[in-house]
């Protein structure tokens, strides 16, 4: 019954998270320059609400993306050269021991995204 569940995720900007998000390869499919974003890449699909008070530090919000291929995913983003540390940040893709290899992106304003595929437990 369940096909797709879409996060909808704070911003304190929303045309900056929209020029961040289009770095990650998403298109906009609707923005309300001061209140609303829509983005949307292959099947995957991100709103972002306008949350002006935002502390990228402590926001605890965040979404898990599931790519049908996470490595191709990691060597795109990677590419675009965000920092290792800090906000925003970017992790590679690791093997994790509970069989999945996943990722982790924060955006400009604290957002936590995981991807991750399954792998053969060995």
């Amino acid at each position: 019954m369940l096909e797709k569940l879409s996060p909808i995720l704070p911003t304190r900007d929303v045309p900056a998270a929209e020029a961040f998000w289009q770095r990650l390869g998403f298109e906009t499919e609707y923005r309300d320059d001061a209140e609303y974003l829509l983005m949307k890449r292959e099947g995957a699909e991100v709103h972002f609400f306008l949350h002006p008070a935002l502390d990228p530090a402590t926001n605890d919000h965040g979404a898990y993306l599931r790519p049908a291929d996470i490595r191709a995913l990691s060597a795109e983003w990677a590419a675009l050269g965000l920092p290792a540390t800090g906000v925003p940040r970017f992790m590679p893709v690791e093997e994790k021991p509970w069989g999945m290899a996943e990722l982790a992106l924060v955006d400009p304003d604290g957002n936590l995204i995981r991807a991750g595929q399954e792998t053969p437990l060995g």
